[in-house]
This record gives structure tokens, C-alpha cells and sequence, in this order.
């Protein structure tokens, strides 16, 4: 492991550029016979840590990338002008509906009991959140649907929202 161990000397870190299935095969051929869960317990009894990936490369750019934004950027500068609505538009992550543990508190006189696990299969359903955010508004709204069509779900959310919200008249509340 000599070879494979890298570390930081001020903070003490260590980790190997092994994973367990080459560590497993070097294992094997001296004689021992070891599970990558036995070798993840020993890394971890001789301090040596899991590491894990960050995103940081954006790899190489598109051509015209820029000429692109600048296109965008033009045409929504455009439209607020006009008072034509602007959006923007986001789906978050998958969540899983039924009696499941959220992070926060409520203030009720007794806790709510809540699952035990928070397996798939105990779930009543699934709801997707797709947030749309009406820049000359200043005003957002979250459909939630249970589509797995995200392309479908998305059409189908832009148009719920305009029908009743983004083809009403923007509202200029002045106050004198």
C-alpha cells in the first residue's frame, strides 16, 4: 500500500489510488482471502479516508457559447421592455410521498409518527416539482406533477402556467 497511499500532511488525511477490487486481487495473490467490506474496515482502522468526487472540470466549450448567451441575454432585455413575460424554468429532485421523515420541525403538541425506513415501495407516489419563475413578475409558481416524461411534464407545466398566470397583463403597481 506504500506506493498507493497519498495524504495530507497538515491535516493528517490519507487515502490510496486503489479501489477495494484492485486491493482485493493484490490481496489474493499473496494468499489472503478478504472482502471488500473486511479491507473497507481495515482502511478505515488505519485512518485512511473516503474520498469523494467534486465537480470541477466543465470540459471544452461549444463553439459560439458566448454569441449564444449574448442572443439570450438581447431578447430577454427585449421582452421586459415590452412587458412580455420572461421565464425561467427548473425541475427538482424526485420526491417520494407518504408518512416519510423530513428535515425541520412543526410546532404540534405531539411529534408525527412517521416510517420506520424510507424504502420506494412504501410510498403512495412520487412527486416531481418543476418551478417556473416570471423574471418581469417577480413572481414563481411550482407545478407538481408525477410524469417520468420530463420533456412532456415540462410542455405541460409552462403551459398550465400560462394559461393562468403568464397570458394575464402585467400588473404596475405605483405608488405615489
Amino acid at each position: 500500500m506504500a506506493d498507493e497511499t497519498a495524504g495530507d500532511p497538515i491535516t493528517g488525511l490519507k487515502w490510496t489510488h486503489k479501489s477495494l477490487c484492485h486491493i482485493q486481487r493484490a490481496l489474493a495473490g499473496q494468499g489472503f482471502c478478504l472482502s471488500p467490506e473486511t479491507i473497507s474496515r481495515l482502511l478505515l482502522g488505519c485512518d485512511y479516508s473516503l474520498r469523494v468526487n467534486h465537480k470541477s472540470e466543465a470540459g471544452r466549450q461549444s463553439e459560439g457559447r458566448d454569441e449564444q448567451f449574448a442572443y439570450l441575454a438581447r431578447w430577454r432585455t427585449a421582452s421586459l421592455r415590452r412587458n412580455l413575460p420572461v421565464i425561467s424554468v427548473d425541475t427538482k429532485k424526485v420526491e417520494m410521498v407518504g408518512k416519510f421523515k423530513q428535515p425541520g420541525c412543526e410546532w404540534r403538541k405531539t411529534s408525527r409518527r412517521v416510517n420506520l425506513y424510507d424504502f420506494p415501495q412504501m410510498a403512495v407516489g412520487k412527486a416531481i416539482p418543476y418551478g417556473i419563475y416570471d423574471i418581469g413578475r417577480n413572481q414563481g409558481v411550482v407545478v407538481v406533477g408525477t410524469t417520468h416524461d420530463t420533456a412532456q411534464f415540462a410542455v405541460a407545466a409552462i403551459r398550465q402556467w400560462w394559461l393562468k398566470v403568464g397570458s394575464m397583463p402585467i400588473v404596475v403597481n405605483a405608488i405615489c
